[in-house]
């Protein structure tokens, strides 16, 4: 729902007069108004799911979320919180500052500029860089963005993952986790992004790169862990969509590394486990999707995907992990769900022990998955 308030002084403008010396009176600070806008909503969600590697199917409550939103002529700010069936987490809150029609900046709880914005994926389940922790991913601190016709960029600081406690497993956001194998926690982190889109006739594409630096700090008091010490992380991307017409191709190619001991692993959480990816690979992801404006009842649209992605890997102890998802997105009113088969060999969340790493046998799995959300 939307509701609009009284206006309030333009504060800014007033303030920034009176730093410049020049006078200041409460008939000043509330001659220029300025307009308010609140939108508080939410969605709830249902989930049905089988498994080829197990007999628990069953319709189940996945999710209920709160959003609030509000916006003016020169502060916005956006908070979103989600209750899970075992776990509630934070997803995002912010505030941010329009300093013109080209600049703002974000601070708190924000997303990471990185890779394909907002998603690299479709699906329900996003591509295999959203549980490697860059894709959908939020941390705490300040975000620039510069918008100015054809050329976006982003430069972000961030000062540790959103809850600054690597222990904390409970979070939606794919975070580095202390564990006693691998006992560090995320504590700086710089990220630049630049992308440029470019229209050809029906086409538009968008053509970018990304670049992220790390800080991961040694936990010394982990229960089990063995001596070590502060280590660093580094990524880069880049990507490319092409939107035509209703249809949408996504490719994106990713390098990660991380400074541990050779061979040694990193450790990630979310979702209330924590599990292991290799400490360095070569992702890609390869997507395509079509939509479909229909008239089928209370159906007025379809997207239908398919999202690849996979995890080359190299060294001792570590397996390629693949994850690829068939299906649709289903717009009936209020009404969005996803009709997904994802299928993945060596993959976290698809019978996989982790990402990238070697437990043993290798062998595919597979998943339908049904998820009905109410949007309000």
């Amino acid at each position: 729902m939307k509701t609009r308030t009284k206006p309030t002084p333009k504060l800014h403008h007033f303030w920034r007069l009176c730093l410049l010396g020049m006078a200041c009176s409460a008939t000043q600070a509330n001659a220029i108004p300025i307009n308010d806008e609140w939108d508080v909503g939410g969605a709830l969600r249902v989930n049905y799911g089988w498994k080829d590697y197990d007999n628990d199917d069953s319709i189940e409550f996945e999710l209920f979320r709160v959003d609030v939103n509000y916006q003016s002529d020169i502060l916005y700010g956006s908070a979103q919180y989600r209750w899970y069936k075992d776990i509630d987490v934070i997803h995002h809150a912010y505030i941010g500052y329009n300093i013109d029609k080209h600049n703002k900046i974000q601070l708190g709880v924000t997303q990471v500029p990185f890779g394909l914005l907002p998603y690299n994926s479709h699906s329900f389940w996003f591509s295999a860089n959203y549980y490697l922790g860059f894709e959908d991913d939020y941390d705490t601190g300040f975000h620039w963005i510069h918008d100015r016709g054809d050329w976006r960029w982003d430069v972000a600081y961030f000062i540790s993952d959103e809850y600054a406690d690597g222990t904390e497993f409970d979070r939606y956001s794919f975070d580095v986790a202390t564990t006693a194998e691998a006992p560090y926690e995320e504590a700086g982190q710089v990220n630049l992004r630049g992308e440029n889109i470019i229209k050809s006739g029906d086409a538009t594409h968008k053509i970018g790169g990304s670049l992220q630096w790390q800080q991961l700090e040694y936990q010394p008091n982990t229960v089990g862990a063995d001596p070590g010490e502060d280590i660093e992380g580094y990524a880069g991307a880049v990507h490319w969509q092409m939107d035509w017409q209703q249809w949408q191709t996504q490719l994106q190619y990713m390098r990660y590394h991380y400074d541990t001991p050779a061979d040694k692993r990193i450790a990630l959480s979310a979702f209330a486990f924590p599990f292991e990816i290799a400490n360095e690979a070569d992702v890609v992801t390869a997507n395509i999707a079509k939509g479909f404006d229909v008239d089928w009842g209370p159906i007025t649209h379809l997207n239908c995907y398919n999202d690849y992605s996979q995890i080359f890997v190299s060294g001792q102890g570590q397996a390629d992990s693949i994850q690829n998802v068939t299906g649709c997105a289903i717009t009936a009113g209020k009404f969005y769900s996803y009709v997904d088969w994802i299928a993945g060999n060596n993959m976290w969340f698809i019978n996989g022990p982790g990402i990238g790493i070697d437990e043993g046998e290798q062998r595919w799995s597979s998943r339908l998955n049904v998820n009905i959300g109410f949007y309000f």
